[in-house]
C-alpha cells in the first residue's frame, strides 16, 4: 500500500483464527472477497510457491477504507490462540473452543481509512483545528468494507474472526 503513503492512516487489526490445514490459495481468497461484495477491489495478491495465499490489498474506495490482510503461522499464533481460549472458555461454545485449541494459522486484516485532503491541520500536540473537522472524519469511515472481508474469510477458512482490541469474537 506504499502508493497511498501518509493518505492511509491505521484504524485496527482484526484477526481470523483457523487450522493452517484449512489455508486458502490465492484464487480462493480473490473469490471469496469479491464474491462478498463487488464494491470491493482486491490488489497485490501474494502467495507462496504452492500458490497458497500469503497478501493482499482490499481498496473500498466508497467506504474510505483499505485492508491488508496477510498469512501467520507458528509457534506464537498457537500460543495466542491456547491464551484465547483460556481467557474467553466461558464465553464460547463448544465448538467454538474446539475450533480455537485447533487454531495454529491466523490471517491478519489491518484496517486502514483513507484520508482525504479537506482532513483538519493538527497542531503541534495532535488535535485538530476544528472539532467539526474531526467529526467528519469519523462519519467518513464505514466498517461495512472491514466486517464484509472479516467475514468473507472467516467463513472460507471456516475460522473463528477476534477483534483483539475488544476481546471479542465476531459472530
Amino acid at each position: 500500500m506504499a502508493e497511498y503513503g501518509d493518505q492511509l492512516a491505521w484504524r485496527e487489526t482484526y484477526f481470523v483464527m483457523f487450522a493452517s490445514g484449512d489455508r486458502p490459495t490465492m484464487a480462493q481468497v480473490e473469490a471469496a472477497i469479491a464474491e462478498a461484495s463487488n464494491r470491493l477491489t482486491v490488489t497485490d495478491l501474494t502467495a507462496d510457491d504452492d500458490g497458497l495465499f500469503a497478501t493482499a490489498v482490499v481498496q473500498a474506495p466508497e467506504d474510505n477504507a483499505a485492508m491488508e490482510i496477510s498469512y501467520e503461522s507458528g509457534a506464537s499464533v498457537v500460543e495466542q490462540s491456547a491464551t484465547l481460549a483460556k481467557q474467553l472458555r466461558k464465553q464460547l461454545d463448544g465448538d467454538q473452543l474446539a475450533q480455537l485449541v485447533r487454531a495454529d494459522a491466523r490471517l491478519d486484516v489491518m484496517h486502514f481509512e483513507r484520508m482525504t485532503e479537506g482532513t483538519a491541520e493538527e497542531d503541534e500536540f495532535g488535535y485538530g483545528e476544528e472539532e467539526e473537522d474531526d467529526e467528519l472524519l469519523t462519519e467518513a469511515l464505514d466498517p461495512a468494507a472491514l466486517i464484509t472481508v472479516v467475514d468473507a474469510l472467516t467463513r472460507l477458512t471456516g475460522g473463528i474472526a477476534f477483534d483483539p482490541a475488544s476481546g471479542d469474537i465476531m459472530a
